[in-house]
């Protein structure tokens, strides 16, 4: 670079990279054998600490660039501009030492981060009530906390050429698959993009089928959560701009776990992992089959409830599938206006709503009062699972099973089902089998889908996921 000849073109260059934002500090400091250059920004440290640090560097200089013991000094290195940009970039304290070509980045953080609260996505009744937030650095300590282990291996790259994103992954050594730890070390490397801007992003790239509706990864920002599943040798994802992490591989029962299962008794989180199973055969199939009831199939139904139906529907002027997308997007348009008002206000609003208007639509006989009370159900059931993206699938996925049911009845519902089944059994995550343990199949791991087993029966710590998920037991990948 012909234009960085002295101190004063570099200075000048160094503004010009960074379009001379009034954040950042580029100046000259007296040094033993010349002068050097201090670049920061003052939004991304503290300007008295700076000055403070390099006066005790200045004062080792006597002893040459080798020996900064008690400075804030992170690295010296060969100096490069790239380096340097770098280096403030990121909230570092750059020093520039011309005579001998050095440069010294200096870490002096003073940028807030939030104070760690419990996710709000993520209540539990007893255990950590610890957050995530949206450092890093500040993650990876409450880690350590929980995991005071050397086998915890933490990694970091940047991604994204314009944003340079700092991205970690996180494996326990002695119990995570090489083979998995490198596949997810490989996408992330060749991840390609100017841009990374959320976690949503870098989950897209990762995942084997991104068009597929069901989750890939786990999203948690509860701490014990993580801990967890990194003990069973899953791998966890960080980005500094999302107190999100992302887990994998996982299956498609792990979004039916809670930290509550194993705070409480074994009965108790046993009861209710099956409870959340339940509900999600409720919330997919019910109004399903209450359309394929009331259109094809009424005659199943005990004489009694048979003619409760019929005089329920007989008003109302068009099918049952118009009924049920009526009341679906009106509980939709609930769900989100209660999400995005503020807190004091949402569940008001909600409660109202549903109540006033709910009432009103069964009044004017735009719908029948079984169809209300069957969406409603739906609805509780979905909230059930404890986990938001596997709710969002739940949502989504009932609606082509209201439409078969709506063509062809109960048949519509079973060829609907098999598809959906068919899709499931081709999807993976990280190469792992979704519906693991149960095809393939694994008996030691079987019974963990519906009971939690008490800890002293299960203390022995096993490797859970292989590269390509089924090794060991001779099948092929699916």
């Amino acid at each position: 670079m012909d234009e960085v000849k002295s101190n004063a073109s570099l200075i000048l260059y160094i503004k010009k990279l960074f379009h001379d934002s009034t954040d950042l500090s580029v100046r000259e400091v007296t040094w033993k054998d010349g002068v050097g250059i201090v670049c920061f920004f003052n939004t991304m440290t503290e300007s008295g600490e700076v000055n403070k640090q390099i006066d005790i560097i200045r004062k080792r200089a006597m002893d040459g660039l080798t020996d900064w013991g008690g400075t804030a000094a992170s690295s010296v290195e060969a100096f490069s501009v790239q380096k340097l940009v770098d280096s403030v970039s990121n909230g570092f304290v750059a020093v520039y030492f011309p005579a001998s070509n050095l440069i010294m980045t200096i870490t002096i953080p003073s940028y807030e981060v939030r104070s760690t609260s419990e996710p709000t996505n993520e209540f539990v009744i007893r255990g950590s009530h610890e957050g995530f937030v949206e450092s890093t650095d500040k993650n990876i300590s409450l880690l350590r906390k929980h995991l005071a282990i050397p086998d915890l291996v933490i990694k970091d790259l940047r991604l994204g050429k314009e944003t340079n994103t700092k991205v970690t992954y996180v494996y326990i050594e002695s119990i995570a698959d090489k083979e998995v730890v490198e596949d997810v070390k490989n996408r992330l490397e060749n991840i390609d993009t100017p841009k990374i801007y959320s976690i949503g992003q870098i989950e897209d790239y990762l995942e084997d089928s991104v068009w597929s509706p069901f989750p890939q990864f786990l999203n948690t920002e509860r701490p014990d959560r993580v801990v967890a599943n990194l003990l069973e040798g899953r791998i966890a994802i960080f980005t500094d701009q999302s107190p999100a992490v992302l887990v994998a591989p996982v299956t498609f029962f792990t979004f039916f776990e809670s930290p509550d299962d194993f705070n409480g008794r074994v009965y108790v989180g046993s009861f209710f992992r099956v409870l959340r199973l339940f509900c999600f055969m409720l919330a997919i199939f019910l109004p399903a089959f209450y359309i394929a009831v009331v259109g094809f199939h009424s005659e199943i139904l005990p004489f009694e409830l048979s003619k409760k139906v019929k005089i329920a529907v007989q008003d109302i002027p068009y099918r049952p599938i118009v009924e049920a997308l009526i009341v679906e997007i009106f509980i939709e348009i609930i769900r989100e206006a209660t999400i995005r008002l503020p807190a004091p206000v949402g569940p008001t609003i909600g409660i109202v709503g549903g109540l006033v208007i709910g009432d009103a639509i069964v009044t004017a006989g735009l719908v029948s009062n079984l169809m209300v009370i069957v969406v409603a159900m739906t609805a509780i059931a979905s909230y059930v699972v404890p986990n938001l993206e596997m709710n969002t699938t739940i949502r989504i996925i009932r609606y082509p099973l209201m439409l078969a049911a709506t063509l062809f009845g109960f048949f519509g519902i079973a060829i609907a089902t098999l598809i959906l089944f068919i899709h499931m059994l081709n999807q993976s995550s990280l190469k792992q089998p979704y519906l693991s343990p149960v095809i393939p199949f694994d008996p030691t791991r079987f019974k963990n889908i519906f009971f939690r087993i008490p800890f002293y029966k299960n203390h022995k710590q096993q490797q859970t996921f292989t590269h390509g998920g089924n090794k060991r037991k001779g099948g092929g990948k699916t």
